[in-house]
């Protein structure tokens, strides 16, 4: 649908000096317009898999040079950046608390609430998903429907190597104050993580519920409910305790959403 884009972007990757020509900044203004108007993704689910959009990603990045350092007036607030903010919240049924803040070039749907927060580039936050006070989704991020990102949640970004996988957040989780994912780590629907979980692409995520333990790495299990723990490893110096992420239940799916997140947190004793 997009091959002629596709095409210019992938030109101006190879040959940055293609970048002067007009026909190439407007292939990269289209791809900008249509990841803001949510038309277009960095990462998207498929029947084989979520599959991740490396010539959308190289827009991204081509856009920075593309663009000027220009201020930027929004009330009594003054930015200093080559990227504006994005606009038309009313129309786009999103509420937007001051000082919330997402960079054109990012997707909200109808019906998030961001509450001061912070959004960048490139980043997908689906339908009904809730974005608490000083979360940051950073660029390319793909965040399913009915998420709730409580305070100060933090959910990385990346843009290069552009064939990285960003991190993905599916539908109905409940993602606890203070939680780090990061380097591209995949939650599965309906996942909680209790407050201060911290998940990368090397953290040790192991489930505990059964006779013995299971390891994933950047991964975590759909309607896992995961705490913060630890770990001893071995160094040089000595043996240590090193932060792992432990899967200690499951959320049941016969029981509504609400009501099973609240029971999951009081029957697991999970701060969130």
């Amino acid at each position: 649908m997009y091959r002629a884009i596709e095409e210019i972007i992938e030109g101006a990757w190879e040959k940055r000096e293609l970048l002067q020509e007009e026909k190439t900044k407007t292939a990269i203004d289209q791809v900008i317009e249509l990841l803001d108007k949510g038309q277009l993704r960095t990462a998207e689910p498929t029947d084989k898999g979520w599959q991740v959009n490396e010539w959308v990603k190289k827009a991204v990045i081509l856009y920075f040079p593309t663009r000027s350092m220009e201020t930027i007036t929004s009330g009594p607030f003054e930015y200093h950046d080559k990227i504006r903010l994005k606009q038309d919240y009313a129309e786009s049924g999103v509420r937007v608390v001051p000082p919330a803040t997402a960079r054109y070039g990012a997707y909200i749907a109808p019906g998030v609430v961001m509450m001061p927060s912070y959004v960048n580039i490139g980043a997908y936050v689906d339908s009904g998903t809730m974005v608490d006070t000083w979360a940051t989704i950073g660029s390319c991020a793909q965040i399913g429907k009915n998420v709730h990102l409580s305070g100060g949640v933090g959910i990385g970004g990346v843009l290069e190597p552009v064939q990285a996988a960003p991190v993905i957040i599916e539908d109905g989780c409940f993602i606890g104050s203070r939680c780090i994912v990061v380097e591209g780590a995949h939650i599965e629907r309906e996942v909680v993580l209790g407050a201060n979980t911290v998940i990368t692409a090397s953290t040790k995520i192991i489930d505990i519920t059964g006779s013995q333990a299971v390891e994933y790495q950047g991964f975590v299990p759909a309607r896992s409910v995961v705490i913060p723990g630890t770990r001893k490893k071995q160094f040089p110096a000595g043996e240590y305790e090193v932060p792992c992420a432990l899967i200690i239940g499951k959320r049941k799916p016969s029981t509504d959403l609400k009501t099973s997140l609240n029971s999951a947190l009081r029957e697991f004793d999970v701060p969130v």
